[in-house]
């Protein structure tokens, strides 16, 4: 009250793709890998990643001045968080989603205001000829892409996941919709009496198998293929549903919640987890970011506050319902039959 408003705020998010794009290239370039070796300086930075000088030096320092490099004595190297999560090399990267943002999302949000206006998405399924999952999942080398982009995203959600939820109570788990499978593999990780199925296409099968193969669980997690709208999910103690629901209509977000109703036993879970907006729609600005997204990527999806879950969970007849923090702007929904 009383201050005179500046027009920084503004500035900083109208303006905002300047920034989201010069990280994006970093990340193309590889630059947080190269820089988690050790640090290095201007010349030796323009050399390794092909850099024409008349703008690296810019380009760095730009990076610096967004809190993603530091600068010490003249030479570049990467924040802790970039060097945790932007590290190819590292099972914490998650630019994988990142890749994924820079060769694809970023021009078909180039198209915002139309999606705006005729509520119909602006990627690949723009045209209306092919439904977009079915274009996606028809090109493998593009469904490995988005499915380890999907792990990028979702990995420090599903370790906390595996850490909160009280695991000790149950035997079986189902990852519905389950990608790549890196939920399936940090629950199994976590737990050694856990035993778990991942559930998705078929064309996702090889890509599930040979992830969880990499963390030795072939043993102990198994794929299963359908499509859960025509089959019913597999039986479990708990069945997880992570950034699913989230793409379909509310008609599709209750079938789904009643087939995973249906699907375990009395005193079994259901866990959905997305980036859940805060109830008042205010503050989760990610999550609201999210669902224009879906805008964006679906003829139909939202996003969803942890009041409306729980309300559709209560609706198919869990007894029990609460919502719990994992991590950044992701919360999970947990339903007790």
């Amino acid at each position: 009250m009383g201050e005179h408003p500046t027009p920084e705020h503004i500035m900083q998010v109208g303006l905002g793709f300047w920034a989201s794009k010069t990280l994006l290239s970093a990340v193309e370039m590889e630059l947080f890998t190269e820089l988690a070796k050790h640090p290095e300086g201007l010349d030796s930075l323009i050399g390794r990643l092909g850099l024409n000088p008349r703008s690296a030096r810019d380009f760095l320092d730009t990076l610096v001045a967004l809190g993603f490099l530091h600068r010490i004595d003249g030479k570049y190297c990467n924040t802790p968080a970039a060097d945790l999560y932007l590290d190819k090399r590292k099972t914490s990267y998650m630019g994988g989603f990142l890749e994924m943002a820079n060769h694809r999302l970023y021009r078909f949000w180039g198209h915002l205001t139309e999606a705006l206006r005729t509520g119909k998405p602006q990627n690949e399924a723009r045209d209306g000829s092919t439904p977009f999952f079915e274009a996606l999942y028809a090109e493998p080398a593009r469904l490995k892409e988005f499915l380890a982009a999907i792990t990028g995203i979702s990995n420090a959600a599903n370790r906390a996941i595996a850490e909160k939820f009280p695991w000790e109570k149950y035997k079986t788990f189902a990852d519905v919709g389950t990608a790549q499978g890196d939920l399936a593999v940090q629950v199994a990780l976590a737990h050694p009496h856990l035993n778990g199925i991942g559930y998705d296409l078929p064309e996702v099968a090889p890509i599930f198998e040979e992830y969880v193969e990499r963390h030795g669980l072939s043993g102990r997690l198994r794929f299963a293929s359908s499509s859960f709208f025509t089959d019913p999910l597999p039986k479990a103690d708990v069945i997880m549903m992570g950034h699913i629901l989230h793409d379909w209509s509310l008609e599709e977000k209750k079938l789904l919640i009643r087939k995973a109703y249906e699907g375990v036993p009395r005193g079994g879970a259901l866990i959905v987890y997305e980036s859940i907006i805060d109830d008042d729609r205010s503050k989760n600005a990610f999550g609201l970011l999210m669902s224009l997204n879906m805008l964006i990527e679906t003829p139909a999806g939202f996003d969803y506050t942890g009041a409306d879950c729980r309300g559709w969970m209560d609706e198919q007849g869990f007894r029990e319902t609460r919502v719990e923090h994992l991590v950044g702007p992701d919360s999970m929904v947990i339903g007790i039959k």
